[in-house]
């Protein structure tokens, strides 16, 4: 295996000058890297599907009560626990593999700072935290969050046996949008369910385009993913997603606001056109050899994800 990469205090090669590096505790800093703490795309990537199924939600029902800003309040801070601990687990069971990448061998446990057991209890603090905040919730919620742990386990290992890793990643990050919407409704619908299979589309869409910085480093190493399968052809594969995400989600929204108004459903819809022509500007960006490149539009999907919402919340008025 590759030596660790030295890097100044302990810092994380791709992740440098952010707040854990200059303002956290020097105790605290290996653990809340080890959670990813100073990278905060990958919680809003989780937080954001939460919010469509909760708006979603509400704009079905037309209802929206002190309940409510509990579950925005406490999706946003399991989305944050539960980032951490998946990201720990990634961590640990991907060690051997982190030290042979160039941009991964730097992480705390490869490069020495974390040993496993240490990870495995600051794992299991963060994943209980989250049980306390998901107890809260409605009993078909809670059910959906002890289910929702099978595809965070099985994810690190996704890439050792299926060029589809990133269909597993979908499957445990968008989890919320499910969660959510019971949350609020106490019961799942088709809805919801169309809803979180737009955002698998859209987790495919921002992985691939992720997974090219690491394709060579990938392909020595044995590890598989989207964007070593689709190659030369990945910029097809990412319109076929960008596609699914927005004619997904504009199908949730015909179904969760079909009691509604017109103009209410009209509204409602310009929330998906908003997220593609976001997504659609992503993907005349994309340059699989500009590593820097990559990663930015990546961390641009935060921004993206937000976008249907105003559009969500102003059809609930009307």
């Amino acid at each position: 295996m590759t030596e660790p990469l030295e890097t100044p205090d302990g810092t994380v090669a791709d992740s440098t000058g952010n707040w854990v590096d200059t303002m956290a505790p020097a105790m605290s800093r290996p653990y809340l890297r080890l959670s990813r703490a100073d990278r905060p795309i990958g919680t809003w990537l989780l937080f954001v599907p939460c919010l469509w199924g909760l708006a979603l939600a509400c704009l079905s029902t037309g209802r929206f009560g002190t309940y409510d800003i509990w579950t925005f309040v406490g999706c946003g801070i399991g989305a944050f626990l539960m980032r951490g601990a998946g990201c720990t687990w990634n961590d640990i069971t991907d060690r051997d593999f982190d030290g042979s990448v160039e941009r991964t061998r730097s992480r705390p446990i490869p490069s020495g700072q974390v040993s496993v057991r240490g990870a495995v209890i600051w794992m299991a603090v963060q994943a209980l935290l989250a049980f306390f905040i998901l107890i809260t919730f409605y009993d078909t919620a809670i059910f959906l969050g002890v289910i929702a742990l099978v595809p965070v386990l099985i994810y690190p290992f996704a890439k050792r046996f299926t060029w589809w890793p990133q269909v597993f990643l979908g499957i445990a990050f968008n989890w919320g949008a499910l969660l959510a919407w019971v949350a609020h409704t106490d019961r799942l619908g088709v809805a919801p369910v169309i809803l979180y299979a737009a955002g698998i589309a859209w987790t495919l869409f921002y992985d691939t385009i992720y997974a090219h910085q690491d394709a060579e480093d990938d392909a020595l190493i044995g590890i598989k993913s989207t964007a070593r399968l689709f190659g030369e052809k990945s910029r097809v594969w990412l319109r076929g997603f960008l596609t699914a995400t927005v004619c997904l989600m504009g199908l949730a929204v015909l179904f969760a606001a079909q009691d509604r108004s017109i103009l209410a459903l009209l509204v409602a819809l310009g929330g998906p056109w908003a997220l593609g022509w976001h997504l659609t500007w992503q993907l005349a960006q994309f340059d699989p050899k500009d590593g820097e490149g990559l990663l930015k539009i990546f961390r641009s999907n935060r921004n993206a994800g937000l976008l249907p919402l105003p559009f969500f919340a102003a059809a609930w008025f009307l």
